[in-house]
């Protein structure tokens, strides 16, 4: 075999290895990624909207705003979770090292998923967080677990793209969102007020990733 063959062989291999790779382009990543900053940014600036006294609520004296403001107790604590969830969503998106810039229609489509239910997180948060019902709590956390399902959903098709399984894929985490949506959902009927304290479940996150880590 001669050089020249030999060369055309190695490029030939490349080209067969970057095919293998490289998802097809479907849309820049970064282009993406633009869309998702502002989405959860707006996201989470409408959250703060959503804690707001009644209307009508014109408090005479110290004591009785107040009150007032104890009231919206359980719309602080849905605000709270909601943003530090979303903030998790966020910060796990910002932190993607393995991922291609060039975006596959799939893992397009993928995010652009996680990103309706991003949107409904504001509607959800609420009417979680002024309604003591169970079935607010069952939308809240249905939200809950489709933006779980959805991220799921991306982690499994950038290994696809990229043809190599994810380092810090992030399920334990989701893992854990799901099934604390899910027993704030069991709880909601017997008591609805105490439903939303399931989700700080996931303060345990960190801990269970030291854990794994230890030697």
């Amino acid at each position: 075999m001669t050089f020249a063959q030999r060369a055309d062989d190695s490029i030939l291999r490349r080209m067969m290895e970057q095919k293998t790779t490289k998802p097809l382009a479907f849309i820049a990543k970064t282009r993406l990624d633009a869309l998702t900053d502002g989405i959860f940014a707006f996201a989470m600036t409408m959250l703060v909207i959503n804690v707001d006294l009644p209307e009508g609520f014109n408090p005479a004296s110290g004591p009785e705003l107040l009150s007032g403001l104890a009231r919206l107790e359980e719309a602080f604590i849905a605000y709270v979770v909601t943003f530090l969830v979303l903030a998790a969503f966020w910060l796990g998106r910002a932190r993607a090292k393995e991922e291609s810039e060039a975006a596959s229609g799939a893992y397009a489509w993928a995010v652009l998923s996680q990103l309706f239910f991003v949107t409904c997180l504001p509607f959800s948060m609420r009417v979680v967080g002024r309604y003591d019902f169970a079935p607010a709590v069952c939308l809240y956390g249905a939200n809950m677990i489709m933006l779980a399902l959805t991220a799921l959903r991306i982690s499994f098709v950038v290994e696809r793209d990229t043809r190599r399984r994810l380092a810090d894929s992030g399920r334990v985490d989701l893992a854990i969102l799901i099934a604390s949506a899910l027993l704030s959902m069991a709880i909601s009927p017997i008591d609805s007020e105490s439903a939303m304290l399931a989700y700080f479940l996931n303060v345990a996150t960190p801990l269970l990733h030291r854990w794994r880590k230890r030697p």
